[in-house]
């Protein structure tokens, strides 16, 4: 879905010309040139992503960057700073107001480009981990009490054993943290059993065979599970903005020219080790505080008690973003029968089978939960009416097309569910929009079920939207 952007600068021109391209890039956007405007902006539709210009000669940008990160409200927000001098201070200067990157003038538009999707993404990530945590205080779980951490683990990747003594001194002092050199071939290998590093930083600088075995390198470290969660800062060769254009989209979180200042390096990745341990508490204190409670015990996703307070987030969420809603009722066609003719074992069988396929293939921001005996509840944020119908009906076909195995004593077993939709633009999402949509969509599921099972129904409510 196309993120939010607010650009804040006083020059009109300025304005326009971001305003273009962002749009040509079909973001959404608002723009304007005060300090005043833009807290305005934020409280009715808070962006996801703010483009600031920090030189402004009448305010203190600085100082309204530093505010948007101390506030829990809009420290998610992601900022990228424009119109920067291109030095050292001024670019530390907006690094340490709070800025997630800085890109002076001349921008080149594939690196901007790159530079937005990579921190939209980082934010959905955190948006997600801090709705689940927030949901889980409102049902009265305490946070995980922190614990000690010992050092952040370093990693520097390079392409074989040459001497790479300058950074490496450059990094430890920098972190003041030991950093291990690793070839890469070495990383790739089976090491689950061990930890892996907080922060990956990679030498593009060197000759890993062609650029291709480079970025494939960062393709595979976001991808392992091991992995995954480590952030990757790629330092790349001077004057290469197309080359940190395809690390960033590749998964990279950052990318940086070797010659940037070191205080500029290591306060960057910094950052970074910063960012994956406060998402590792998050993601912790979600996973053992909701997990017994919140699950149900035999498909592992959530149930009714956590559905409620979730759901009033996520209509809140989708108040400030201003895009649409969408609730889902989906029913197992038949459950009775199942569970009569081949036993409760079977039925549960079915149950488990259901769950993962609907997990495996809905976005990591939607929630799928289990509310009833064999009723699923499943919620998608920014998704229009059209774009509900097709999830559901996709979801659907999904389950039809394979049979679901029930045991050696029976053959696969062909199952079909029914679905209800309801959809709601956010000028519509009220306090009591959760429990309404709920009702609508429990509505529109017995419309599909009286009209043959078997197939999707969307509430009249969604209709009238989507018209």
């Amino acid at each position: 879905m196309p993120g939010r952007i607010l650009i804040v600068d006083t020059v009109a021109t300025n304005r326009i010309v971001l305003k273009v391209k962002m749009i040509a890039a079909q973001f959404q956007v608002d723009a304007c040139g005060s300090r005043i405007e833009a807290e305005a902006i934020i409280s009715t539709n808070r962006p996801d992503l703010i483009l600031i210009n920090l030189s402004d000669p009448v305010e203190d940008r600085h100082a309204f960057c530093k505010t948007l990160k101390s506030e829990r409200e809009t420290a998610n927000i992601a900022v990228i700073a424009v119109g920067v001098a291109d030095t050292a201070r001024a670019r530390l200067a907006a690094l340490d107001a709070g800025a997630d990157d800085v890109l002076p003038n001349p921008m080149n538009d594939v690196l901007l480009m790159a530079r937005i999707r990579s921190l939209l993404r980082v934010s959905s990530a955190w948006e997600d981990l801090l709705m689940r945590d927030t949901t889980s205080r409102a049902l009265g779980f305490e946070e995980a009490p922190a614990q000690f951490q010992p050092p952040a683990k370093v990693a520097l990747l390079t392409p074989d054993d040459t001497d790479a003594s300058g950074l490496l001194d450059m990094l430890r002092y920098g972190l003041a943290l030991p950093v291990k050199q690793i070839r890469t071939p070495e990383v790739l290998k089976n090491n689950s059993t061990r930890p892996a590093p907080d922060l990956f930083v990679i030498d593009g600088t060197r000759q890993h065979g062609d650029d291709r075995q480079l970025f494939g390198l960062v393709s595979d470290l976001r991808s392992r599970a091991a992995t995954r969660q480590s952030g990757l800062l790629v330092i790349t060769p001077d004057a290469s903005p197309d080359i940190a254009a395809m690390f960033l989209d590749l998964g990279a979180d950052d990318a940086v020219p070797e010659c940037l200042a070191t205080a500029e390096i290591t306060l960057r990745a910094k950052a970074l080790i910063r960012r994956k341990r406060t998402h590792d508490h998050l993601r912790t204190t979600v996973r053992n505080g909701l997990q017994a409670a919140l699950t149900d015990p035999l498909t592992g996703l959530y149930n009714r008690r956590y559905v409620d307070p979730h759901l009033g987030r996520l209509v809140e969420q989708s108040r400030l973003s201003g895009q649409a809603l969408a609730i889902m009722m989906l029913d197992i066609d038949h459950f009775k029968s199942i569970n009569d003719r081949f036993g409760h074992p079977a039925g549960d069988s079915v149950l488990v089978q259901l769950a993962d396929r609907l997990r495996e293939n809905l976005r990591a921001i939607d929630l799928v939960a289990r509310v009833g005996g064999e009723e699923f509840l499943i919620a998608m944020p920014r998704t229009s009416a059209a774009q509900a119908h097709a999830a559901a009906d996709r979801l659907r076909r999904i389950v039809n097309r394979a049979p679901f195995d029930v045991g050696k004593a029976h053959p696969p077993l062909n199952v079909t569910v029914s679905v209800g939709v309801a959809v709601r633009p956010h000028s519509e999402l009220t306090e009591k929009a959760a429990k309404q949509m709920c009702d609508e969509a429990d509505t529109a599921l017995y419309a599909a079920k009286s009209a043959g099972r078997d197939q999707v129904a969307i509430s009249r409510a969604a209709s009238r939207s989507a018209a």
